[in-house]
């Protein structure tokens, strides 16, 4: 199957090529095409992107993620579309567990990992990993779906049966609400060893334990009530 790349990025000249770099580092000549979504940048984000050779930078006016992840789904041709954000790293081995979900089971409509947090202390990374295996996991058991914004593969024909995405949710929600629609035309799996490389700046940026607040009410209320309760957000760069 063919895989395309999708990430989404405004105003990131200062990730993106790490992320660029990560890739091609970690999972070289395994995508079909990279495609970068300039969603509105303003600074040198496609600068940047357009130093890497074969990259496609494709851009999408209206500012706002799940924007962003619907023009990569129109614009992509692979038969699969993985998502990561600009300020994540592709860990080595990353492609290989991609690629033997797949394979394993043809009812996967949609594969997902957590997050590691690289730039954060010890302490938070042990708080980030009882996190993820001893709330987030647990949640995905009971609920029967959990994806990552940042570090999902979906095939596009699940994507496109469901619609794609949900444009009126501008930020929090968007990940919960896709798993949950896709969930209803196959199997979305989560798996904690498909791990994903990213910058802890919004923790950072506006607080732990508010962020991580955040993050669960909306998860919560998406799964319950269909829509995030968060209206708003605050780009942090």
């Amino acid at each position: 199957m063919k895989i395309s790349l999708v990430i989404p990025a405004y105003n990131e000249e200062k990730y993106i090529g790490i992320c660029l770099e990560s890739v091609f580092k970690n999972a070289p000549d395994f995508f079909h095409e990279i495609i970068v979504i300039d969603n509105a940048s303003t600074d040198k984000t496609k600068e940047v992107v357009e130093k890497f050779q074969g990259v496609k930078v494709i851009h999408e006016s209206q500012k706002g993620l799940t924007s962003a992840r619907q023009k990569g789904l129109e614009s992509a041709s692979g038969d699969l579309i993985a998502y990561i954000d600009a300020d994540t790293k592709m860990p080595k081995g990353w492609r290989d567990k991609v690629i033997k979900a797949f394979f394993e089971n043809q009812n996967f409509v949609c594969v997902s990992g957590p997050y590691i947090y690289h730039d954060v202390s010890f302490l938070k990374s042990i708080s980030v990993w009882i996190y993820w295996h001893l709330f987030a996991y647990p949640t995905y058991l009971l609920t029967g779906y959990m994806t990552v914004g940042g570090n999902f593969v979906a095939k596009k024909s699940a994507l496109e049966k469901i619609n794609g995405f949900d444009k009126s949710i501008s930020f929090y929600g968007e990940d919960t609400d896709i798993a949950k629609r896709l969930h209803k035309v196959g199997k979305v799996k989560f798996m904690p060893s498909l791990f994903m490389y990213t910058s802890a700046r919004r923790f950072t940026g506006q607080g732990t334990l508010k962020t991580a607040f955040i993050y669960m009410l909306n998860f919560l209320s998406v799964a319950i009530k269909g829509k995030p309760i968060s209206k708003e957000y605050k780009d942090i760069r």
